[in-house]
């Protein structure tokens, strides 16, 4: 395998939500690409942070390769990782596992919520969205 350099920029300290966040540009000529599990490790390791704090998203490769630009937080602690990133993000980092709920009891959720009118509405979507849940 041919080494990969990773380059930083629009780098940016948000304190408000415990994290660091950067554009990424990694160069990986004579290779298709960089998994993520390697690049969250040469990351955390430029940082002197946890792997497990490094979220990666947004990489699109350019045409011809050779170049891949993306996204990176790095966030302080766990209870940020947890509290700020979307659910779908938490799952693909294998933070939270994802529910499985099916087609059918979701769309019997949503049409149970729709026979309800005014205020009681969006408690009976919520008690709705439970019960599909539990099944």
């Amino acid at each position: 395998m041919s080494a990969v350099v990773v380059k930083t920029r629009k780098f940016k300290k948000n304190p408000l939500l415990a994290r660091r966040q950067f554009i990424i540009d990694i160069l990986h000529p004579g290779r298709a690409n960089v998994p993520r599990k390697e690049l969250q490790e040469v990351i955390a390791g430029m940082y002197k942070a946890d792997s497990k704090l490094v979220i990666l998203f947004g990489f699109e490769t350019k045409f011809g390769g050779g170049k891949t630009t993306g996204f990176c937080l790095i966030y302080d602690h766990m209870e940020a990782v947890l509290k700020f990133e979307p659910k779908y993000r938490l799952v693909r980092h294998g933070h939270t596992e994802k529910k499985e709920t099916s087609r059918k009891a979701m769309k019997e959720a949503k049409n149970k919520g729709k026979k309800i009118r005014g205020t009681g509405a969006s408690i009976a979507k919520h008690k709705a969205k439970r019960a599909a849940g539990d099944d």
